[in-house]
């Protein structure tokens, strides 16, 4: 891995690198050692390897405003600064949780100076979904007229929190979690190039368990490397971050999930999708993250309800009564002991067999209902609730099923000039192939065939 040379001044609005300290004020070690070039960069490949748009952006100077949509620590605002550098584009950031409309325009402001000395600028934006429609507007016309270059960072999906107008406007490249390999390399990294780490010697012999706590952040990754140095007396050289130590200083990993963001979304997701596969053992575990994370135990038990008809349905009856039993159940118990009712729940309904049909027969009648919305009731199954109704001909014809043998008696239940048509199709699976059985047994023209 090559060992870049430190930055010399801060011609781009760039912080210098190697120094643990700049102008007396100290820096963190995820600062001292962001990468300067794309060649230094772990991870995002796909990006900014060999046939990388970012690479190829940069090999000929001419850089579109971006997007850069990715998790936490996976390297938006190094590309960013790195995009500057490389293109002597002068460096411009702005937070959008604390800068607003005044702040914006007196970055274009300086951006209109900058154009006619001929300097370009990368106005860097992060956490750019938190800006309002008033806020982004601001920007439509500066990109529009070259004035600045616009890369925006989020870890929301863009689609969503940004509006349509500034979207058409700009590429959306999509960061990847860093891999442990990654994460590994950045912190080898900064053991090999951060002067005060390299002057403590620092080893790290069980170095999976801090990948572990990383989780594909590789900001977090440095900053437990940084915290659990400071454990360790300031004159001690031969620095030995072992995992006891590791543990004292990280005490809790906190669970990436954010029950108002896209990973919320993602994980309920992975969760239905674990039991529409009769994997008990996955549903189980996208529970408890779901759990970890805080979620409300009443909207997973909620989600459980739906599934059981959507997807057990009638190869199952039994599993819609359950899941509204453990509704009922975590209403009244609540967390902690409420986790028992959901992974009761959860199991049964991810070991039940399984049957869409009542879900898909559904839809499909509604399709149906739609083309004939204007079809009406037939006469002889409306109810003749007066003497006059009875007059002029409702309910007349009407066949009582329980008059007849088996309780059938093959009858039109569809409006007038509406065929019959097949919605419900029964699986094979579970209770339902009895009911599959019965209805082809009743209505062999229609289920028969």
């Amino acid at each position: 891995m090559s060992v870049p040379d430190f930055f010399q001044a801060d011609l781009f609005g760039l912080p210098d690198a190697g120094a643990g300290t700049s102008g007396g004020e100290f820096r963190p070690l995820a600062e001292r050692v962001r990468p300067r070039s794309l060649d230094d960069l772990a991870g995002q490949e796909h990006l900014a390897g060999r046939n990388g748009p970012l690479r190829s952006f940069l090999e000929t100077g001419r850089l579109p405003s971006m997007i850069f949509w990715g998790p936490p620590g996976s390297g938006k605002t190094t590309l960013a600064e790195i995009c500057a550098r490389s293109l002597h584009y002068r460096f411009e950031q702005l937070s959008a949780i604390d800068a607003g409309v005044k702040d914006v325009r007196k970055v274009l402001e300086s951006a209109r100076q900058a154009q006619r000395a001929g300097q370009r600028i990368i106005l860097f934006i992060d956490e750019i979904h938190r800006f309002n429609k008033a806020q982004q507007d601001t920007l439509l016309h500066a990109i529009e007229q070259g004035l600045v270059i616009l890369v925006g960072a989020t870890t929301e999906n863009p689609s969503f929190e940004v509006n349509a107008a500034l979207l058409s406007r700009m590429q959306v490249y999509i960061l990847k979690p860093l891999t442990h390999r990654d994460i590994e390399a950045v912190v080898q990294r900064a053991l090999e190039c951060d002067t005060l780490l390299k002057e403590r010697q620092v080893e790290i012999p069980d170095l999976d368990f801090l990948l572990q706590f990383a989780g594909g952040d590789a900001r977090k990754a440095l900053n437990a490397l940084e915290a659990a140095l400071a454990l360790v007396p300031a004159g001690q050289r031969q620095v030995r971050l072992d995992r006891p130590l590791l543990e004292r200083v990280l005490q809790h990993n906190a669970p990436v999930y954010d029950k108002g963001a896209e990973a919320h979304f993602d994980t309920v997701s992975a969760f239905i999708k674990s039991m529409r596969g009769s994997d008990p053992d996955a549903a189980l575990f996208w529970l408890a993250r779901m759990l970890d994370g805080g979620e409300d135990p009443l909207f997973i038990a909620r989600r459980m309800v739906i599934f059981a008809s959507e997807d057990v349905g009638n190869a199952d009856p039994f599993a819609l009564t359950l899941s509204v039993s453990v509704f009922h159940a975590v209403q009244m118990i609540g967390l902690p002991e409420a986790r028992i009712n959901l992974a009761q729940g959860v199991t049964y309904l991810a070991s039940a067999p399984k049957s869409n049909a009542s879900y898909e027969g559904v839809n499909e009648a509604m399709c149906a209902a739609k083309l004939f919305q204007d079809a009406g009731v037939p006469l002889h199954l409306r109810n003749a609730a007066t003497a006059f109704m009875e007059k002029i001909g409702y309910g007349e014809g009407y066949r009582y099923p329980h008059r007849y043998p088996g309780h059938f008696v093959e009858e039109t239940y569809f409006p007038d000039g509406v065929p019959s048509q097949l919605f419900y199709r029964p699986s094979e699976e579970g209770r339902e192939k009895i009911a599959a059985e019965r209805l082809r047994a009743l209505w062999k023209d229609r289920y028969g065939k």
